[in-house]
């Protein structure tokens, strides 16, 4: 099993797909009934001085850029994207005070938009649906948040952004009933909206260590919305599955925790990290589904996690959630030896070959280690049949 976290990868924090440029722009002003639902609609006004750049959500920043928001000029400290400036959070926001002029939002009752046929009808219980991740909703729809048993309506239209988080798209609501019924044009055929099912995933590993549970894998999916959550139902799940094949490779079928080849472990501490390797010099070996090594990238990972791996790196091999999250932080944001990330060759069409070139570049790659190459391939044509969609183009690289 070959070992990949030997290339040093830069340190950016990933975020979930997060709030967008000021707080909730369209708030709702009263219960669901007859009336239905008032919602807010942004206005302009000037005022006196000019503020940056309104912060975007899908801009990326790096250390030093900087965007207005809700009346507050920030900078980024280094590279972040969908992270909401904000004196919390991962910290990544430096707050450079108070501005003005340019245009700002402030919100003003619009006409009410009535939820039921016509004024005159019966009010009813809320029809809704359970929230899932990943699933497209339109303005106006209203979802029960199962984690906290609260209800939201979408502001925006959104692709399943959770509505803790992603307050630009989901506003907190009040509904006159709490047994919420299935919408009939939101599909919830596995936990968490997830495109690989449980079944499919025992068949896939039909061997894997107890360890690796579904339900943790689950659980991860929300430190990145975006993982099989982006795109076409085809490319959902052929990202699914390169994901999979891949790590399917690196632990032998889900087999491996850690690291066999003991005698790496020491190897794995970069001392000239300012930080150093307070867990130990061997504390650092490759752990968890894409077998994550070297202090520096359970620190980039940690960071990028809000869990501090560098001080408690066992934390991968005991915990199944943080397992998948490290596995899937590394597939979203780390280019690797290749020249994009994982999640992006899958995306954008580069084909599973790229996915390879992200994790182990030359040496399985442009002739490195064909065999390599060649059991990855396979694992991928096998779980892209189970899920029952096309492999695409570049399978090799």
């Amino acid at each position: 099993m070959s070992h990949t976290r030997n290339t040093r990868t830069t340190s950016r924090p990933a975020h979930r797909a997060g709030s967008r440029r000021g707080k909730v722009a369209a708030l709702l002003t009263g219960a669901l009934a007859a009336t239905g639902l008032a919602v807010m609609v942004p206005t302009t006004s000037t005022a006196a001085t000019a503020c940056t750049t309104p912060y975007s959500a899908t801009q990326v920043y790096t250390g030093g850029m900087s965007a207005s928001y809700n009346g507050h000029n920030w900078n980024a400290k280094w590279w972040t994207q969908g992270e909401t400036p904000t004196t919390g959070g991962s910290g990544v926001w430096a707050d450079q005070g108070a501005c003005g002029g340019g245009t700002t939002t402030s919100p003003t009752p619009s006409t009410s938009v009535s939820t039921n046929p016509s004024p005159s009808s019966t009010p009813k219980a809320c029809e809704l649906s359970i929230w899932v991740a990943g699933t497209q909703y339109t303005t106006g729809t209203v979802v029960k948040y199962v984690p906290n048993g609260q209800f939201y309506v979408a502001t925006h239209d959104n692709p399943g952004y959770d509505p803790t988080i992603s307050t630009w798209y989901w506003s907190p609501t009040t509904c006159s009933t709490d047994t919420p019924t299935p919408s009939p044009s939101v599909t919830t055929p596995n936990p968490g909206g997830f495109v690989v099912s449980e079944a499919q995933f025992n068949q896939m590993f039909p061997n894997r260590n107890p360890f690796y549970t579904y339900s943790g894998l689950v659980n991860a999916l929300s430190a990145y919305p975006a993982f099989a959550g982006t795109g076409s139902d085809t490319v959902k799940k052929q990202e699914a599955a390169a994901f999979l094949a891949n790590i399917n490779h690196e632990t032998g079928g889900l087999v491996y925790v850690v690291e066999q080849n003991t005698a790496n472990y020491p190897h794995y501490c970069d001392t000239t990290q300012p930080y150093g390797c307070p867990a130990g010099q061997a504390a650092y070996y490759g752990r968890g589904p894409i077998q994550l090594s070297w202090n520096f990238n359970y620190k980039a990972a940690g960071d990028a996690l809000g869990i501090d791996l560098l001080n408690n790196p066992n934390l991968v091999q005991t915990d199944a959630a943080v397992a998948w999250k490290t596995g899937i932080w590394y597939w979203m944001t780390q280019n690797g030896p290749g020249t994009m990330t994982a999640h992006n060759a899958m995306v954008n069409g580069k084909g599973f070959g790229e996915t390879i070139r992200s994790i182990n570049g030359s040496l399985e790659c442009n002739g490195g280690n064909p065999a390599q190459v060649q059991s990855r391939v396979n694992a991928y044509t096998s779980f892209t049949a189970i899920l029952g969609v096309p492999t695409g183009s570049n399978l090799s690289c």
